[in-house]
């Protein structure tokens, strides 16, 4: 051996047991004690079961689909084209159009009326102010179905925002920013391609937006409609109704049958909150229509409530979370309290690699357990809710798919992040006890605060990460308090998730220095 060599080979003696190696160790010591085993699995029951029992704990009998028949006073839900929850309520004067065609109209005036009443006050004709709603909508709409959730294409006036051109509830295309009326409004037809146009004087017309609806059929209805949405004061929601006039009626195009009023989505069965039916006056080629409620996505408007795929889990994900606080905990703190730990730094002298591998795989094992949890309750609840009769507002797979994601990621985070103050602590107890006042009572808490704290909690504390359950829509066509006691959590999912992370980081940090200093 020369003189160059044996050094090196010392230095490599003293670094121990690379990444790879460490974690095979930790791995080993981890599945090698059954009773952190059993305490995996009872994590996933625990979260299971209590999901189960919240669920089943719901009961109401609200329904949706186009098509469901409901029980007396329930009220239907309708899908759109894309599967989303929709408000599709407004009154119609329309008639058929076959083939190509157009219809071109003055909108002359925009007014409204706003309830005094909430929404769960019933409805009185007297009870009501002035005023016209920032989303009001009065213009063109051509649909092939008048049933509630059907696709369509509209041009239209708002009470605030201008001309728009909207399709299927979710795209929006805004106009020139004139005035909402007086205004020229046309709609064409060619083929499955509707174009909506603007004008100032019914000559030079701008063009607004392009809508492909793909599968019309034949013929089509077409004509004039209004619609006015509930308007949101704080947390309190009052119907509104608006009135729209309309002149120069116009339609080309092959056209059969009368003009017909109707009031879309405004009866009994349908659930959105509306302050009267309206109707529909013509005379010559003037019309004046009165109506309320909207088109557009749905959001929570009191009798949906606020339940979702995800909304039972949240019990049983706390509960599991727990457990797992004990767990990673007591990975680490019992290598202290058997002095098992000196072994560990003499095969691994680098604090921060013992650390590393540690954490690594406790991140695994949250991982995998929190995200098995959500997959199997997930479903679970949304089955328990559905044959309860409640009302279940739709997600995608994706959407799915992201909440279970999400629910490992919070429980692997929060693993490694308690392993960390066990490394720092020492003693099971104190981690422990630090690990739930940290990471779980947050949540607890949360709910019990004033509205700016409780908004800066699920901002700045871990409990953001909890907004990985978060699956409300929301939707900058509708004014509605997007508030933590309505169902929606202030940061977006990931974002929550990475303040969770940061919390993790830094726990990871300050155990690495401590072990540093105080286990040399």
């Amino acid at each position: 051996m020369s003189a160059v060599e044996a050094p090196a080979r010392t230095a490599g003696a003293d670094r121990g047991l690379g990444l790879r190696p460490a974690l095979r160790a930790e791995w080993v010591k981890f599945r090698t004690v059954r009773g952190w085993l059993v305490g995996l699995g009872v994590a996933v029951l625990l979260c299971v079961l209590l999901t189960y029992l919240v669920a089943n704990g719901i009961h109401s009998g609200t329904c949706t689909g186009t098509g469901v028949t409901c029980h007396s006073g329930h009220p239907t839900v309708p899908t759109g084209p894309n599967g989303e929850a929709v408000a599709d309520s407004y009154r119609y004067l329309s008639r058929p159009l076959t083939g190509d065609g157009s219809l071109t109209a003055q909108l002359t005036s925009l007014s409204g009326r706003v309830s005094t009443n909430p929404v769960n006050v019933a409805p009185s004709p007297s009870a009501t102010r002035p005023g016209l709603a920032d989303w009001a909508k009065a213009g063109i709409l051509l649909t092939p179905s008048t049933a509630p959730g059907s696709s369509y294409a509209a041009v239209l006036a708002t009470g605030r925002h201008g001309i728009r051109f909207q399709y299927d509830y979710t795209h929006d295309r805004p106009g020139h920013g004139v005035p909402a009326a007086p205004r020229w409004l046309r709609l064409t037809r060619h083929g499955d391609t509707i174009t909506g146009y603007e004008s100032a004087d019914g000559v030079a017309w701008h063009e607004v937006g392009v809508a492909r609806l793909p599968g019309l059929p034949g013929t089509v209805r077409v004509g004039l409609f209004v619609t006015s949405p509930v308007s949101f004061h704080g947390r309190t929601g009052r119907p509104t109704q608006a009135t729209a006039g309309f002149r120069h009626v116009t339609v080309t195009g092959e056209t059969g049958g009368a003009w017909r009023s109707r009031g879309i989505g405004t009866g009994r069965a349908d659930f959105y909150p509306i302050l009267a039916a309206g109707g529909a006056r013509i005379t010559g080629d003037t019309a004046v229509l009165t109506g309320s409620g909207d088109i557009a996505p749905a959001v929570v408007q009191g009798v949906l409530g606020t339940n979702t795929p995800a909304s039972t889990v949240l019990v049983g994900l706390l509960v599991g979370t727990v457990v797992l606080i004990v767990l990673a905990t007591l990975f680490v703190t019992s290598e202290y309290r058997r002095g098992l730990i000196r072994t560990t730094l003499a095969a691994t002298p680098k604090r921060g690699r013992v650390l590393a591998a540690k954490a690594i795989v406790i991140g695994a094992v949250g991982f995998a357990t929190g995200a098995l949890a959500a997959a199997v309750a997930v479903p679970v609840g949304d089955h328990i809710l559905t044959g309860n009769g409640v009302y279940v507002f739709p997600a995608g797979v994706g959407t799915v798919v992201r909440v279970v994601v999400g629910c490992g990621l919070v429980t692997a985070l929060t693993a490694v992040a308690v392993l960390a103050l066990g490394a720092m602590l020492r003693r099971g107890a104190g981690a422990v006890t630090a690990g739930v006042v940290v990471f779980v009572l947050p949540y607890l808490i949360g709910a019990s605060l004033p509205a700016t704290a409780e908004t800066w909690l699920f901002r700045v504390t871990p409990a953001a990460a909890f907004s990985v359950l978060g699956v409300l829509p929301r939707s900058s066509l509708v004014d509605y308090p997007y508030t933590f006691a309505n169902g929606y959590y202030p940061l977006p999912p990931w974002a929550g998730l990475l303040v969770l992370a940061g919390y993790a980081a830094v726990a990871l940090g300050a155990a690495r220095l401590v072990m540093q200093r105080r286990d040399a």
